[in-house]
């Protein structure tokens, strides 16, 4: 999943990214408002990550004029502030949740994990399509009972096929839910990574179809 990390301290940025990316999530990281809003205007997101000081601005003015717009990505703020009426206003301004700084990357992992979950309608994290079980959080698939496991790009990629089984996905599309801003590949590698997929899903009815001149799509054959 693609994540907006909004946040001026650039060790603390640094340390969450990397966590995150280790999980295989996408991460863009912006130290002010103005770079965040440049973000969002060019792409979205599946969760925002948002500090409450920042140097040119309040995140609460952003939390306010992101709600203001309808728009529904969940938002995890990342606060100092101890005081109940602090975090029960910031739950009133529309964040999703709140975590307390300085905190563990493990709880801020599981609330990731929880808000999106929420976002998604979903008790669990196990998709079906076809004749195949897909689990997001543990990065596996299982077909005819043999569980297969999926490095972090091969999750992502499937991620966004299982969330829109039949819909066509361009490689810009999908380059922009793998890559971040500060990633310098070309479209190839979604063809590696759909080469990839592929064969984890050779004797399935699961198939990535591709749709010649504009991108892949997931389809289920008899």
């Amino acid at each position: 999943m693609r994540f907006l990390l909004v946040e001026d301290n650039t060790q603390l940025a640094k340390a969450v990214a990397d966590r995150l990316v280790l999980d295989g999530h996408v991460v863009d990281h912006a130290a002010d408002l103005e770079t965040a809003h440049g973000f969002i205007n060019v792409t979205s997101y599946d969760l925002i990550l948002l500090d409450i000081m920042l140097p040119d601005g309040d995140g609460r003015d952003f939390l306010t004029a992101h709600r203001r717009n309808e728009n529904r990505t969940p938002v995890i703020v990342l606060t100092a502030r101890s005081q109940i009426s602090d975090r029960v206003s910031l739950l009133d301004l529309g964040a999703d949740d709140y975590i307390m700084k300085p905190f563990d990357f493990s709880e801020l992992e599981a609330r990731c994990r929880a808000v999106l979950r929420r976002q998604g309608g979903a008790a669990n994290n196990l998709r079906h399509f076809a004749d195949v079980a897909f689990d997001a959080l543990g990065g596996t698939i299982i077909i005819d009972g043999c569980t297969i496991t999926l490095r972090n790009r091969e999750l992502r990629l499937l991620e966004t096929f299982f969330a829109a089984p039949n819909q066509i996905f361009s490689k810009t599309h999908l380059m922009d839910r793998l890559f971040s801003f500060a990633e310098d590949v070309s479209e190839n590698a979604i063809e590696v990574y759909v080469g990839r997929l592929r064969k984890k899903l050779e004797g399935s009815r699961a198939k990535l179809e591709t749709v010649r001149g504009i991108g892949y799509r997931l389809v289920e054959q008899s």
